[in-house]
């Protein structure tokens, strides 16, 4: 059987909704919008007129790999909690692309360099806003520089936006969690929400307090660019509310959220909040050397609607893997892909400062 349906799993939600409608007028009929609501599936299809087809799919229980017979990619747009799925794809020979941003997940989805290899299967990790255009932004700046040895990722979400479920669930489950950073070199546990830095965004949004976050490029960063010291930081807009998440978190409030109940209404309210605006906006400056001098190259990205860059992201690394060959293995967008190569995302207007 020839490989050449593409499956986007979380198909009707905020970012694969994007991605299976853009798919599906490049490959009518090819495209399948996947998740565990066939209805919602169906619905997406109706509104495609059936470019895009329904698959019910739920990735929680083990799948058959004579599902993935034919199918030539997978798009996850959903947060796993193990790469039994992923494990199946690439063992199935179907190239694999990831939206989620778990700094754990990707870790375990690197171990699996071999079942990619066995399967002639691509997997891209990193694919999206945060992590995906900063990483694509890390390497345009560090190749403004001669030596880079930090860099320094803040990224601004407004809550007016529409933010899909998963993405939801996953800021409130990290609010209080630990992760593994490289700090000099050397491997440090840190706190979401901890360690405060103010990041100038100019502009109208001007200068926000931004907190560590356990964005998964800081993982991939270090090792792909051979940069020392890499950390990324997260501010909501409006501010009040990224002070407010930061006091949460001192006081250890953060706790609760491990009981149901109150998880869930902590994701319903996010769910529900339009406070601020729809706008978001990305920094990422590298420092190091240039000419024998102290230097940094700052890029910056301002826009509205995350979710769309997100997929738009996701849409130029699965064309490009549709229609190319790709080396087998489990890479990080940057080891593949630069800013220049992303037909959508090269649109978008940067501003760069590099100061010396």
């Amino acid at each position: 059987m020839d490989k050449d349906r593409i499956v986007v799993v979380g198909g009707y939600g905020a970012v694969g909704s994007i991605v299976c409608r853009e798919l599906g007028y490049r490959f009518p009929g090819k495209v399948y919008a996947a998740g565990r609501s066939l209805e919602r599936a169906e619905q997406l299809s109706r509104e495609t007129e059936g470019r895009v087809l329904p698959m019910q799919l739920d990735i929680s229980r083990p799948v058959d790999p004579k599902l993935l017979e034919g199918v030539k990619l997978v798009v996850m747009c959903l947060d796993q909690k193990d790469v039994s799925f992923v494990r199946t794809c690439l063992l199935s020979g179907a190239h694999y692309i990831d939206v989620s941003a778990n700094i754990s997940f990707q870790a375990q989805v690197e171990a699996l360099q071999k079942e990619a290899e066995r399967g002639g299967a691509t997997a891209v990790m990193n694919v999206g806003l945060a992590p995906g255009v900063t990483n694509l932004l890390a390497l345009e700046a560090c190749r403004r520089l001669d030596r880079t040895e930090a860099i320094e990722i803040t990224i601004l979400l407004g809550l007016g936006d529409r933010h899909g479920k998963a993405a939801l669930e996953w800021t409130v489950d990290n609010l209080g969690t630990r992760f593994e950073i490289i700090k000099k070199g050397r491997s440090e546990m840190v706190g979401s929400f901890t360690d405060a830095r103010l990041a100038d965004f100019r502009g109208a949004i001007g200068r926000r307090s931004a907190y560590r976050f356990p964005f998964s490029d800081q993982r991939s960063l270090p090792s792909t660019l051979g940069v020392p010291d890499v950390s990324t930081r997260l501010c909501l807009d409006p501010a009040f509310i990224t002070a407010f998440l930061a006091g949460f978190r001192k006081l250890g409030l953060h706790r609760l959220l491990r009981l149901k109940p109150l998880r869930a209404a902590a994701i319903a309210c996010f769910g529900r909040m339009h406070l601020g605006s729809e706008r978001f906006a990305v920094q990422v400056e590298a420092v190091g050397e240039k000419d024998g001098r102290m230097a940094a190259a700052v890029y910056r990205l301002q826009g509205r609607r995350q979710s769309e860059l997100t997929a738009f992201c996701a849409l130029d690394a699965s064309e490009a893997v549709c229609g190319s060959t790709m080396p087998a293995g489990v890479f990080s967008i940057e080891q593949l892909f630069d800013w220049k190569r992303m037909s959508r995302l090269s649109r978008e207007e940067l501003e760069v400062e590099i100061r010396s």
